[in-house]
């Protein structure tokens, strides 16, 4: 039997590589002389840049950059890809470019914001824009940012900011690129954007096809998450879409119904309309670079995975893009997972939790390598016998 294993990260508890290293180790233990095939895999969130190094050998460098929350500074990784990713069974990559794979969480995410100062107002992109600068230094003149997990609701702007264009309000003042200038802003000054945005290609790899304004918006679904109160979010949004309508008057990039433009706190909006960017499901962008089709055709199984497969799995996350390349090549996939919600039973994915039987959040998370390992000897054990009988 030839099983690829390609889970995401269980979050809290086991990097991708973790993951798809232990549940290796279960299928061992099942003692089915089964080849296999390890291919840690991201969405675009936290853990992309290591599935591409993990997979494909990338050189891992860094950069100091600011933080998301004001006079905060931050040692930033990215990946340089010094081999050719380009794949013909994808047309999201372009063959024989120097590429660049960010992540915007490394300069402007979630993790780096302590709780009591979880604040979009402030919190800014500027550090992953100064990433973009990092990587077009280096050469790359193909940039892949991954967005998920942002403490930012700033349209991007605090990136742009940081690329050289300016944001002007009714008396010609410039506006510091964070959530609350985005109402204020009636100007987009273009003059002094770096040139090299031009000539190079950009790529967002996101998780999530939300809109950039409205009840599915950036502001109201993700808002109150990175500490906005009900007026902020109420005031968010109404800046949001200020934005959006400048960036399509005066920049002629139409945003406001772009699916995926409010990923990232409006982020997926900024990248389109000052770099020029094509959003694309992160799953699908980390399976190109992965080649992780063509590793999936000829298999018997492949196994994914993350800590809780619930409701959001099948909105563009690790688990249903995996199983989605595995069904294209006709191959069964199981969704391995700590904790399956309820709600998951009609989902489609086949699913399987690793767990013995009922165990606390601390302890499932504490021995989670372990619960992983015999969870999966379990399932292969299960499948081998179910063959052995058919």
């Amino acid at each position: 039997m030839r099983i690829v294993i390609a889970p995401d990260k269980f979050k809290g508890s086991l990097s991708a590589s973790e993951a798809a290293s232990a549940m290796a180790d279960g299928v061992r233990l099942a003692g089915v002389g089964a080849d296999i095939d390890v291919c840690p895999m991201a969405d675009g969130g936290e853990g992309t840049i290591e599935a591409v190094v993990a997979n494909i050998g990338a050189d891992q460098r860094q950069a100091k950059v600011r933080g998301p929350l004001p006079g905060q500074e931050v040692l930033a990784n990215w990946a340089y890809v010094h081999k050719n990713i380009g794949s013909a069974e994808s047309g999201l990559i372009v063959t024989g470019e120097t590429t660049a794979v960010l992540e915007m969480s490394q300069a402007s995410g979630f993790c780096l914001v302590p709780e009591d100062r979880r604040d979009p107002m402030t919190t800014t992109t500027f550090g992953t824009g100064q990433l973009i600068a990092a990587a077009m230094d280096a050469g790359c003149n193909q940039v892949i940012v991954g967005i998920g997990g942002s403490a930012t609701v700033d349209g991007g702007t605090g990136l742009a900011e940081a690329l050289g264009y300016k944001f002007l309000d009714d008396r010609g003042n410039v506006l510091p690129g964070q959530g609350s200038s985005l109402g204020l802003i009636r100007k987009i000054d273009t003059s002094g954007r770096d040139p090299r945005i031009v000539s190079t290609r950009f790529l967002v790899a996101s998780d999530v096809d939300s809109p950039l304004t409205g009840a599915q918006g950036a502001a109201r679904v993700f808002g109150p998450q990175k500490g906005a109160s009900p007026e902020q979010v109420d005031e968010l949004d109404r800046g949001l879409a200020n934005l959006g309508r400048l960036i399509e008057e005066q920049l002629g990039v139409e945003v406001l119904d772009l699916p995926g433009s409010g990923a990232a706190g409006g982020l997926g909006a900024g990248l389109a309309a000052f770099c020029g960017a094509t959003i694309a499901s992160g799953v699908e962008l980390v399976a190109a670079i992965t080649g992780l089709a063509s590793r999936i055709k000829g298999a018997d199984l492949v196994l994914t995975g993350e800590g809780s497969y619930d409701s959001q799995t099948a909105r563009g996350k690790t688990p249903a893009g995996v199983a989605a390349i595995a069904k294209e090549a006709g191959v069964p996939a199981i969704v391995v997972a700590g904790r399956i919600a309820q709600e998951t039973a009609f989902a489609g994915l086949t699913s399987f939790c690793v767990l013995p039987g009922p165990v606390s959040l601390e302890e499932a998370m504490e021995n989670a390598r372990g619960f992983v390992v015999t969870g999966t000897a379990r399932l292969i054990r299960l499948i081998a016998a179910f063959l052995a009988s058919s």
